[in-house]
């Protein structure tokens, strides 16, 4: 078992997501950061869809109870094993009684911690990521314990990879959405030649933009939403769905995020600038 100590601002478990019952209204959920996370993965050499830890803004105390590998990657967070500071994208050796600390948030918003095997808790709807009411919780709290199995042993192929840092990106590249048409000249213009600023009302489902660009009146009926859809609602204001997003919307969707921009995007934080280019 893992024991948390110290849970953390927002920890939760999550894989590559839940899928297939978003015709029911069930979100994909998942990572935020799948790019981060596939590196750690493979790493441990664990199946990609392994399940990790995934941290926001302040990291938790964790004990290990029994023995395994793991893998930090995403945000720095100041992590420390036993006292002493250890590294993004490299496998460490896990001894029972270790503890896991993480400090000071550096750079970026979301850390993972992925361990050999990936953490074990139980499927539900093919997926462990946590989602309320899905899941029973929807974060770790102190006390909680995350089953994992034992690993010894382990002799990676790679135990360290440098990693080109997109923590200090701040252009989302976008595709056209199905509404997209509908804006106008000056609406586009707007989109992207702006510098918008991340609003502190931000989360797992969505992050609104603190600038807004010129309102509309165009009604629509409630139509399907993904993972990195930006909505327009008619005040002019910006809403990208993430990965606990809501399945459908009644609000135009401009356009759309792709995969790495919304791992970009999972990294940012209130105050932070970003922009949005066309692809």
């Amino acid at each position: 078992m893992l024991k948390v100590l110290k849970a953390g601002f927002y920890t939760t478990l999550q894989d590559a997501g839940r899928f297939h019952y978003r015709n029911k209204g069930v979100p994909v959920s998942g990572v935020m950061d799948e790019m981060s996370v596939f590196k750690i993965n493979s790493l441990l050499e664990n199946h990609e869809s392994s399940a990790v830890l995934e941290i926001t803004m302040t990291g938790p105390t964790l004990l290990f109870e029994k023995e395994t590998y793991i893998a930090l990657g995403g945000a720095k967070m100041s992590a420390t094993l036993n006292n002493l500071p250890i590294q993004n994208y490299k496998v460490y050796e896990i001894k029972e009684g270790d503890i896991l600390s993480f400090g000071r948030l550096e750079k970026g918003f979301r850390s993972y911690l992925a361990v050999k095997g990936g953490f074990t808790s139980k499927e539900i709807l093919g997926s462990r990521s946590f989602y309320k009411p899905i899941t029973k919780i929807n974060r770790l709290i102190d006390n909680d314990n995350v089953p994992f199995s034992l690993a010894k042993d382990f002799q990676p192929k790679i135990s360290e990879i440098k990693v080109a840092s997109f923590l200090d990106e701040s252009v989302l590249e976008v595709n056209k959405a199905p509404e997209f048409d509908i804006l106008s000249d000056k609406q586009l213009e707007e989109i992207f030649s702006k510098t918008f600023t991340v609003a502190h009302e931000n989360n797992r489902m969505a992050y609104q933009l603190t600038e807004t660009i010129t309102p509309h009146t165009y009604s629509m009926l409630t139509s399907a939403t993904i993972p990195g859809t930006v909505q327009l609602t008619p005040a002019g204001k910006l809403i990208v769905l993430m990965k606990d997003g809501q399945t459908t919307g009644g609000y135009l969707r401009a356009v759309q995020l792709t995969d790495k921009a919304i791992c970009i995007l999972a990294q940012k934080k209130g105050g932070d600038p970003i922009s949005f280019k066309l692809v």
